[in-house]
């Protein structure tokens, strides 16, 4: 069997999450935000996944990985949620243009 070095995956994963980074902070809408912070959870799933295959008497990686994808699922419905909200008062999704937290 062709096993893929670690370093590979690391690499990647690596990537994902500077991109993700990246658009965390560059967007300007919460939408944007959210897709940033998913692809940063993405690449944490990844390195884990490797770190699992990397030992594979120990599933512990397999197991966060499974967590974190139940907490990513969770957050985004809070995430979209609370967007929704922000959105039926204000009229827009923009951060900057949300100023106050009490009408």
């Amino acid at each position: 069997m062709n096993m893929i070095p670690i370093q590979h995956y690391l690499l990647v994963g690596a990537a994902l999450f500077s991109i993700g980074l990246a658009i965390a902070i560059t967007k300007r809408h919460f939408i944007g935000i959210l897709l940033g912070i998913e692809l940063m959870l993405n690449a944490v799933n990844i390195n884990l996944v490797a770190f699992s295959r990397h030992d594979p008497e120990k599933l512990s990686g397999q197991l966060f990985s499974l967590f974190v994808i139940v907490v990513a699922a969770a957050e985004v419905t809070v995430a979209l949620g609370i967007i929704l909200r922000v959105y039926g008062r204000f009229r827009t999704v923009d951060p900057d243009e949300v100023s106050e937290l009490k009408k």
